[in-house]
């Protein structure tokens, strides 16, 4: 069996996934998306050398380091190599959908799944209305992750200088509540739609987010039923293998902020000691043998 790996070369996570697959196939093929070739009148698709449609199947661990327009580029060559029977875990359109902001917020309110008040606009004067309405809010770039290119804009004076200088970089203004959140919020994650685990992501105090980039720190943390019941329906109205809910905790409720494209290994790991990569490795040489059955 023969599986390729999508990751970061050097990153943790990536060699992690590549390390189990190995360990289950004897097999170790971890490459970078910059690494793929397409070439010739029938687009054959190479990495190293290596054919990627004479393996049985590519994990997609980290397709980019930050989100951007690049990764959507990206995702279609991926996305080409599904249509010609490449399994691909997740499905390219799965990841799509989780890695552009708006496309995975529309998907969480078409499955009524909760979240802070959002309004998604090119109109700076309907943005500087919905400023005033909610009071702070939390700007964010369609494509990024760990908070990078996020801006707090509260009302007053200044709010339309900051909308017009935010909207100069994203056109498409994504506004949301900031809500409170009490310094932390909680990772739910799941492989196959089966729930793994959650953790506590626990802020420094000196950021208005909880993220690791940001000093923040993870914790063990015990969800009730309900609360896995509601990441597991913002999971599926996304379709990955696997991957993270981030859910917040206010005084209104619970929130999803979002589906993560890719899913982390770190809070799992650090929070409740459980190998993700490994279980990720055997959910898809599983998988596989399941089809050649």
């Amino acid at each position: 069996m023969k599986i390729g790996i999508i990751g970061t070369l050097g990153k943790w996570s990536s060699e992690q996934l590549a390390d189990e697959i190995q360990r289950l196939t004897g097999h170790r093929f971890l490459v970078g998306m910059d690494e793929i070739v397409i070439s010739g009148a029938n687009g054959r698709v190479t990495a190293r050398g290596v054919d990627l449609l004479e393996l049985d199947a590519l994990v997609v661990k980290k397709i980019s380091e930050q989100y951007s327009h690049n990764l959507m580029d990206r995702l279609e060559i991926l996305r080409s190599l599904e249509r010609r029977g490449l399994r691909i875990f997740s499905s390219p359109d799965a990841i799509a959908t989780a890695a552009n902001r708006l496309s995975c917020t529309l998907a969480l309110m078409e499955a009524g799944i909760p979240m802070p008040r959002t309004v998604i606009t090119e109109s700076l004067e309907y943005a500087a209305f919905a400023v005033s309405t909610f009071k702070r809010v939390v700007a964010k770039p369609l494509f990024s992750t760990k908070a990078r290119g996020m801006q707090i804009i509260e009302e007053g004076p200044f709010a339309m200088d900051q909308l017009t200088e935010f909207a100069s970089r994203n056109p498409i203004l994504y506004l949301q509540e900031k809500v409170e959140i009490h310094g932390r919020d909680y990772g739910f994650a799941f492989l196959g739609g089966k729930f793994l685990g959650a953790y506590a992501r626990v802020g420094n105090p000196q950021s208005w987010n909880t993220t690791i980039l940001s000093g923040g720190k993870y914790e063990p943390y015990e969800p009730s039923e309900e609360y896995i019941e509601l990441a597991r329906r913002a999971q599926a109205a996304v379709g990955l293998d696997f991957t993270g809910v981030d859910i917040a905790l206010t005084d209104a409720g619970p929130v999803v902020f979002e589906v993560s494209a890719f899913g982390g290994f770190s809070g799992l790991s650090q929070a409740n000691q459980i190998n993700a990569a490994r279980l990720f490795a055997e959910y898809v040489v599983q998988k596989i043998e399941e089809t050649r059955r």
